[in-house]
């Protein structure tokens, strides 16, 4: 029998936010499959990403301490790591809140009931959904999609389930610490848990396909990073992975670079190659929704789909696959629903993101490559943290901040920076950008606490050759 409602919400990840006690007059269904092998409530962030990365990344950073101390004139050392206790410690913090917020949507409001299982698309706001009990029929007035993203696995011969490979998905969760790892993959998943699997004392291997780690960062922030990983990982550049195979409790890897054929031998794989949006799950096609090449569901300013009254946001349909910017884009849908008679556009004009491996890297608007690329006049100026009074403190000698802006209004259209707190450091600057608040007036219009680390921030600013240094910027 089918079964209609005022709004179904699929994935009860950024997309379960958007029903609060305003939408108590109306019938709404939430569908969740589940997204991790757990079939954790709460999407991606909470169960396999942001969050409990970030739980192992602080661990990491402390697991490291020792190795910075000499250069302070501290003894320190690590006598061990006790992986059972790293990792129930955070998902001991983070199941709880997974089965409290299905419990809740579960009993919580008459008016929500909340569907386990896999949803499709069968045709215009109509929806199958698989559940444990047999298929259900759902339709409604209005559709948000909002059912993110899961990891690529390359298509490479033997790299399948028989292997054994890990995904973020995973990884975290594994019984025992292995004494090697490879981490397939150049991006912020692999630059991230390289970091968290290294500091705990795994023999790390990262094997990439292009020339550089974090391609997409300033090419300077890649660079520097790429030169301080080969000095912590055996960081394998310009590879292909030709085969993969098991042999006993080995996974063989057979590597192709500029050099020909290599074999490398570990007792874990980590697949840190990307991500796909979930349309193909909920079959968005089947549903009427358009599709970019890439599999992301086409939406307007607004969020809204081709097809209407169906909304899309978060990874399922947005080139920034970020918590901030499905949660941002969650509270416009939730708006347009609330008020269709006064819509409101998502603001991508600056969208910050980080890096939370070692060093950090945070970065927003153009880098140097892009603003080339774009034609737009465009000055830079950098400045090393050894050039502060903290970084002395530190006795760092690698992190820097890079700004880019207009020569002739003095206007922010670029920050990126490596080094310790850079996702702090960044957040001034994306404000500055966000509210119009051009370089100059940020850098002479307020005090700067001595000497704290956002001198750094404080000093590019004023390095920044301006057509002229007198304007209020």
């Amino acid at each position: 029998m089918d079964r209609h409602f005022d709004l179904v919400v699929i994935g009860s990840g950024s997309g379960n936010s958007i029903v609060d006690e305003r939408f108590a007059d109306r019938s709404v269904a939430i569908v969740e499959k589940g997204v991790s092998p757990l079939g954790s409530f709460g999407g991606t962030c909470l169960n396999v990403g942001c969050i409990p990365t970030k739980m192992f990344v602080h661990t990491a950073d402390t697991a490291r301490a020792p190795e910075h101390g000499a250069e302070l004139g501290v003894d320190l050392a690590l006598r061990g790591v006790d992986w059972p206790a790293v990792r129930d410690r955070v998902f001991g913090r983070i199941d709880p809140i997974a089965a409290d917020g299905e419990r809740y949507r579960a009993t919580g409001r008459d008016n929500v009931t909340l569907y386990r299982g896999t949803a499709r698309f069968t045709g215009e706001r109509r929806l199958t959904v698989e559940t444990a009990d047999g298929p259900v029929t759902i339709t409604a007035d209005q559709v948000v999609v909002a059912v993110g993203s899961r990891p690529v696995v390359p298509d490479v011969p033997g790299l399948d389930e028989e292997l054994g490979h890990h995904t973020s998905d995973t990884v975290m969760r594994m019984e025992r610490l292995p004494r090697r790892m490879a981490v397939l993959g150049s991006g912020f998943v692999a630059a991230e848990l390289a970091h968290v699997f290294s500091s705990l004392g795994v023999e790390t291997t990262v094997v990439a396909r292009g020339g550089v780690l974090l391609r997409h960062e300033d090419a300077d922030v890649a660079d520097r990073f790429t030169e301080l990983a080969r000095q912590r990982w055996d960081v394998r550049l310009n590879r292909k992975l030709a085969r993969a195979r098991r042999e006993g409790d080995t996974v063989v890897l057979d590597l192709e670079g500029p050099d020909g054929a290599e074999t490398l031998e570990v007792d874990e794989l980590l697949v840190a190659t990307g991500r796909r949006p979930n349309s193909d799950l909920v079959d968005a096609a089947a549903g009427g929704l358009a599709l970019h090449p890439d599999g992301r569901i086409v939406v307007d300013a607004r969020q809204a789909t081709s097809v209407p009254g169906v909304w899309a946001l978060g990874d399922v349909s947005s080139p920034w696959q970020l918590k901030h910017v499905a949660n941002h884009e969650a509270r416009t849908v939730q708006h347009n629903l609330l008020h269709p008679d006064a819509p409101r556009a998502s603001d991508h004009r600056y969208v910050p993101h980080a890096v939370f491996s070692s060093p950090k890297i945070a970065s927003v608007g153009l880098t140097e490559r892009e603003a080339r690329a774009t034609g737009r006049p465009f000055v830079t100026a950098t400045r090393e943290y050894s050039g502060m009074a903290y970084g002395w403190a530190m006795e760092d000698t690698t992190s820097f901040a890079k700004l880019l802006a207009d020569p002739a209004t003095g206007a922010l259209i670029g920050a990126h920076i490596i080094g310790p707190e850079a996702p702090t450091l960044i957040q001034p600057l994306v404000q500055a950008m966000s509210f119009g608040l051009p370089a100059r007036a940020m850098a002479t219009g307020q005090y700067w606490i001595h000497p704290a680390m956002p001198e750094v921030i404080e000093n590019a600013l004023l390095d920044l050759s301006l057509d002229d240094p007198e304007i209020p910027g």
